[in-house]
């Protein structure tokens, strides 16, 4: 075993093999004390440390890796609750036991949401206990994404990727095929081109919208216009436009799709299909400002359910997919080793907005 002795002094020694292969990731939004817990797990799990073998003390290991005494205290108080590690005097830390072992799995969010953090909640939830994940938000970045896997400190069991980008689509299945294809989960939509058995926990955008839409055509039927406001730049799947368009062209509805709401003149006898949370506040506002009624003079139908719109002007109307479940589904999936296409249910919540 590979040794490197702190001073000349010292009676303690460190396995350097360990040092190596701590790496701490400053962008991860995981807390740097779970990700050196982590490494050493990872450590243990590569037989680069046993059972019964010492670890450094959290002074050294604090000066070695230029970490925070206290991150390493803490990351060393995680894995002795875990019961990987123990304590004794005279002995200092050690590797305690091989039994507690966990999944590594690292979450890609394009994005911060109301409906992500259900979907992330559920997921969670669904893995409890056997899995420590780590969590990275890349802003529908392409370029921000492929840093990101080419930067992680770590190897993980699992890579569960929301894919959705603002620009660079075409470049989608290149950024991702560094993900080994048996580690790979994606959620919510599918990558053209992307190779590899790998499950897909996903929606299906235009037949979704088309459906929803069809489920109340009685109450929209008394708006003479329906405008999708699907904003310019976004990362929203295009097939919601053809979904939306093939709707109105089936049942003779006027429509138009709005790609900037800030600039929109709101007319009594329109309903509007909101995607982006942020418009939905601009919409509801210029409603306002006009003094018209939501639900009588403008319809509002919002994309995506999240638990505060029950609560907005007496309710308002959302189509969305089941998040809860696309959560559970990719537990699911990771727990059971499946490689299946799971669409997620997509539903209709009808409120006096329309």
């Amino acid at each position: 075993m590979e040794t490197l002795i702190i001073s000349s002094n010292a009676r303690t020694v460190i396995n350097a093999e360990l040092i190596k292969s701590i790496a701490i990731n400053d962008f991860s939004a995981t807390p740097k004390y779970v990700q050196l817990a982590d490494a050493i797990v990872g450590a243990i799990k590569n037989g680069i440390v046993q059972v019964g073998d010492p670890l450094p003390s959290i002074n050294d290991l604090s000066y070695y890796l230029q970490i925070a005494r206290d991150t390493v205290e803490k990351g060393y108080r995680k894995l002795r609750t875990e019961e990987i590690i123990a304590s004794s005097p005279g002995k200092g830390y050690f590797v305690a036991s091989v039994q507690s072992f966990r999944l590594r799995v690292a979450v890609f969010l394009n994005k911060l949401s109301a409906h992500k953090k259900i979907v992330y909640d559920a997921f969670a939830q669904e893995i409890g206990g056997e899995a420590s994940i780590d969590l990275f938000v890349y802003n529908s970045d392409i370029t921000q994404l492929r840093t990101l896997l080419q930067g992680l400190s770590k190897p993980y069991d699992h890579y569960v990727v929301f894919p959705y980008f603002k620009e660079g689509r075409d470049k989608a299945a290149e950024v991702l095929s560094v993900i080994p294809p048996d580690k790979l989960l994606l959620l919510g939509r599918e990558i053209e081109g992307l190779k590899g058995d790998f499950p897909i926990v996903c929606e299906n955008y235009e037949k979704d919208i088309y459906e929803a839409l069809e489920s109340i055509r009685d109450p929209l039927s008394k708006y003479g216009m329906l405008k999708l406001v699907f904003p310019d730049n976004s990362d929203y799947p295009k097939a919601i436009i053809k979904g939306f368009y093939k709707f109105c062209q089936d049942y003779a509805f006027d429509h138009v799709l709005v790609d900037n709401l800030r600039r929109e003149h709101i007319k009594t006898g329109t309903c509007y299909i909101n995607l982006a949370e942020d418009d939905l506040v601009h919409l509801l506002d210029k409603v306002r400002v006009k003094n018209l009624s939501v639900g009588q003079d403008v319809g509002v139908i919002s994309y995506n359910e999240t638990p505060l719109k029950k609560f907005i002007l007496n309710g308002i109307t959302t189509v969305s997919t089941d998040f809860k479940l696309m959560g559970e589904y990719a537990g699911a999936c990771i727990l059971n080793n499946l490689k299946s296409r799971l669409e997620v249910p997509f539903y209709t919540v009808l409120r006096a907005s329309v």
